[in-house]
């Protein structure tokens, strides 16, 4: 499915609201949309969270269906103005997410911008990501039924993208591995995981989590919760490019993330890899999209919530590299500090809510997901970490999709 093209005057009911026109101050990033799912919003399914053994932020377990929450990836839906949002693995790791579905929900936002706007976001449909073919070589939750839905015990998925057939390819945690999915959310092939051979070219250590059901007595080389958090498709549809959310357990270099490059069209790894810098030891990237076959936007956060203190996105040239041999970048938002004066982001949801006005701040738990619209409008959302709370310090929070306008993403980088 090709990238659509913002322009006045046409379709994206979910815009029309947005000033198309060029506004005066067009120097610098500026906040142009918000709109907000609250927390409490559940799909049909059967309860979920009944493994977890504490109730935070005002949250009751087991929860009455399906969580529609912790969305880690966006892409384009099936008309403009709607979203496919994907869900990680549920609640935080893969003993209390055995009855949480994997899953990718049909969203279509009404977000709020200077000319109005309800700031809503309508839930519709979804895709449920399932194993009947038993491909995926290890027992599941759902190991005896004849759907083998996919459960959050038994992937983390981080990122995903579509390509032109309408197939799935998604970013996993747990193994680390991409899978590739059909379009109806049937996995399709056992799952890849990168060649050891490829990986000791770059860093020490052969790539392997500690959630990987394959590990047995040996020494995971990632850190838990460190795999392909971040994964762009080029805009012909051939090739993905994943990143490593953070270093492994054997690299002395704590600020280096490895991003593979993958062959949709031969479905291998093509051996092509890039290093990207973090700007300290501790930050994570967060997820990655495409803006060209060789320009690419990625999410670089440190910690989570309320003491989050920075987060930003970049803007990497495939084709361009330091001294060092790591990725040139240069930052096209600081997400602690967008400009906001048309104030769209006020007034506040809750009583209590922090990071608002102008400047706004993304005080969601994580942020995790980011779609490049046009060449100069980002829709960035976040993963709330289903209860945590960040945005409002008494309650969980609720799930975030803003709009960015960013006129540098014109330009290449230096």
């Amino acid at each position: 499915m090709s990238r659509r093209t913002l322009v006045c005057g046409i379709g994206w009911a979910a815009f029309a609201a947005l000033n198309c026109a060029p506004a005066a101050r067009d120097a610098g990033p500026v906040l142009e949309g918000r709109a907000v799912l609250p927390v409490n919003t559940y799909a049909a399914g059967p309860p979920s969270g009944a493994y977890r053994t504490e109730e935070p932020n005002g949250v009751k377990f087991p929860t009455p269906s399906q969580p529609v929450e912790g969305f880690s990836a966006l892409i384009e839906g099936r008309h403009p103005g709607e979203y496919l949002g994907m869900l990680d693995n549920g609640f935080g790791n893969k003993k209390n997410s055995r009855d949480f579905l994997i899953r990718a929900y049909y969203i279509e936002p009404v977000f709020k911008t200077a000319q109005g706007g309800a700031g809503t976001v309508l839930v519709k449909d979804f895709v449920a990501f399932c194993d009947p073919g038993h491909k995926i070589g290890f027992p599941i939750v759902n190991e005896k039924t004849r759907e083998r839905c996919l459960t959050g015990s038994d992937i983390d998925p981080e990122s995903m993208q579509r390509v032109p057939n309408g197939d799935y390819w998604i970013g996993d945690e747990f193994g680390p591995w991409l899978l590739h999915f059909d379009a109806t959310g049937v996995l399709m092939d056992a799952p890849y995981s990168v060649p050891g051979q490829l990986l000791a070219a770059k860093i020490p250590g052969v790539l392997m989590s500690p959630d990987n059901p394959f590990l047995g007595a040996g020494s995971a080389t990632l850190e838990g919760s460190r795999g392909f958090e971040a994964m762009a498709i080029t805009p012909d549809g051939t090739r993905l490019i994943a990143s490593l959310e953070g270093s492994t357990v054997t690299d002395g270099n704590k600020s280096r993330r490895v991003m593979f490059e993958f062959s949709i069209v031969d479905r291998a790894f093509t051996g092509r890899t890039w290093w990207y810098r973090t700007e300290q030891g501790g930050h994570f990237v967060a997820d990655l999209s495409a803006l060209d076959e060789s320009r690419v936007v990625a999410i670089e956060r440190d910690g989570r919530g309320q003491n989050a203190m920075f987060r930003g996105v970049y803007v990497i040239d495939l084709r361009q590299v330091d001294g060092d041999g790591f990725l040139a970048k240069d930052r096209a938002i600081d997400l602690t500090a967008i400009p906001d004066p048309d104030l769209v982001s006020l007034p506040p949801i809750h009583a209590g809510d922090v990071g608002i006005g102008n400047p706004f701040q993304v005080k969601c738990e994580s942020i995790e997901a980011v779609l490049v619209m046009d060449p100069e409008r980002l829709l960035l959302g976040c993963d709330n970490n289903f209860p945590n709370k960040a945005r409002n310090p008494d309650l969980a929070d609720d799930s975030e999709f803003i709009v960015v306008r960013v006129p540098t993403l014109r330009r290449s980088v230096r």
